[in-house]
């Protein structure tokens, strides 16, 4: 079965499961072991995957599945993917404001 993501905002864990082809078990291991799987539950506890879910389950899914990482190894991995981004995020705004300020001493 494949998930069209374009189609639905929201995924069944069956459906996410058979995207993957695993069993339903590994996927709520998976969100119980990493932060980055988030999905939301309704009233009746079933989790609704969003496309952002399915993106970190494809990452977890390669770094395991794939890539042969243990859980911890894929999680620090992830961890430090996080870091590296926010250090990119902070330095390209530190360039932003250097920029800033030499327009504004320019005025």
């Amino acid at each position: 079965m494949k998930i069209n993501l374009q189609e639905k905002r929201y995924f069944s864990i069956g459906e996410v499961a058979s995207k993957f082809n695993v069993n339903p078990s590994l996927i709520r291991f998976w969100e119980k072991e990493f932060k980055i799987l988030n999905p939301k539950k309704n009233s009746r506890g079933n989790r609704k995957f969003t496309k952002k879910d399915i993106e970190s389950l494809n990452k977890i899914y390669f770094l395991l599945k794939e890539k042969g990482y243990t859980i911890q190894g894929a999680k620090d991995y992830i961890s430090n993917e996080k870091s590296s981004d926010q250090l990119n995020i902070i330095n390209k705004l530190k360039q932003i404001k250097n920029k800033l300020i030499e327009i504004r001493e320019q005025l």
